[in-house]
């Protein structure tokens, strides 16, 4: 039996391995010419020292000098000790660079190229081999024709052979005016993945809130979750500026519908379309939504939302549990935080 590893360094990059039962994290690594770091192999130096964020796994040996008791119990491991009991998540406290790896690059082309409204494209780009991630994470992808490439969040299923993306229509953008006249056939290059944002273990009640096309991880989340359930939780605010931008709204109700525990609320900024909410996100959240602080918090939208609901949670006088949020520009660059 093999586990997918998601090895996450500091500089941003994420590399997912196969790690055979009974294998040692360092050898899967090795194996994938990913160079951990490493001096003694034993579980006496501690220079392999890293944080396992999510999975069950098993520490063979190691000295005090090299962990504490104190580290364990945090869920720091040894990589040259642990073997892991499920999928997992380790966070390595060095650059990609220095373990001699960079973010993967796959090729793919270009399978459908489908306008879902004047404010937005679905992408789906046929890959010459699926693509390892974590459901909520970004690629930069070439612009066919073009020297650029731009950073967009899945909203496919982490493995899938077939990728898809949520593109917002920037008039004159590079990646939209390609969209525009684009072609299937045309060649394109993944590489990452990338980003701070994504599905961590749900251990409590969820507040996810969308802005526009920063719907794309959070569909990318529900199909994870379709396949391996969860009991939690879980509240999808959706919000864009008219009712066309509504867009994948069906494919949400949809995931949600087999996932059996979330609840879907769509908000319409404009004044120009009968709808049932109103306004913006801050002006529907509830403090009841919070639940005291017991709730994980995801945000995916432009920066003014991101502050917004940043004063809004102060305004109400709770904080959330944790709050992961992921800001996107106008230029699509990305800019993910925890």
């Amino acid at each position: 039996m093999a586990y997918q590893v998601a090895l996450n360094f500091e500089d941003g990059v994420t590399r997912v391995i196969d790690v055979d039962e009974d294998e040692k994290v360092t050898d899967a690594a090795f194996r994938n010419k990913i160079n951990l770091p490493m001096d003694c192999r034993d579980g006496v130096c501690g220079t392999c020292k890293c944080k396992c964020e999510e999975g069950e796994y098993e520490l063979e040996f190691y000295m005090d000098e090299a962990m504490t008791e104190e580290e364990a119990e945090e869920r720091f491991v040894l990589a040259c000790q642990m073997t892991v009991e499920s999928d997992c998540i380790i966070s390595v406290p060095v650059s990609s660079e220095i373990c001699k790896t960079g973010a993967q690059t796959v090729r793919g082309a270009v399978q459908a190229i489908d306008a879902l409204s004047d404010t937005s494209y679905n992408l789906t780009v046929k890959l010459q081999k699926a693509m390892g991630f974590l459901p909520g994470q970004y690629v930069n992808i070439s612009v066919p024709g073009t020297d650029a490439h731009r950073s967009y969040s899945f909203s496919s299923r982490p493995g899938a052979e077939e990728a898809t993306f949520l593109i917002r229509n920037l008039k004159g953008g590079v990646m939209s005016s390609y969209l525009e006249a684009g072609s299937t056939g045309d060649e394109v290059e993944l590489t990452g993945p990338m980003g701070a944002f994504y599905l961590r273990n749900l251990e409590r009640p969820q507040l996810w809130l969308a802005g526009g096309t920063g719907l794309a991880p959070f569909l990318s989340m529900l199909e994870a979750l379709a396949e391996q359930g969860t009991e939690q939780q879980i509240t999808l605010y959706y919000a864009v500026t008219n009712a066309a931008d509504l867009v994948e709204l069906a494919r949400v109700q949809e995931l949600a519908e087999k996932i059996g525990t979330v609840r879907v609320i769509t908000i319409l900024a404009s004044d120009d379309d009968d709808h049932e909410r109103k306004g913006f996100v801050t002006d529907h959240v509830t403090a009841d939504e919070l639940n005291g602080g017991d709730v994980d918090v995801y945000l995916c939208g432009p920066p003014p939302m991101v502050e917004a609901v940043r004063q809004h949670f102060k305004s109400l006088g709770t904080e959330p549990a944790n709050f992961y949020f992921e800001k996107f520009t106008p230029n699509d660059a990305v800019e993910a935080a925890a």
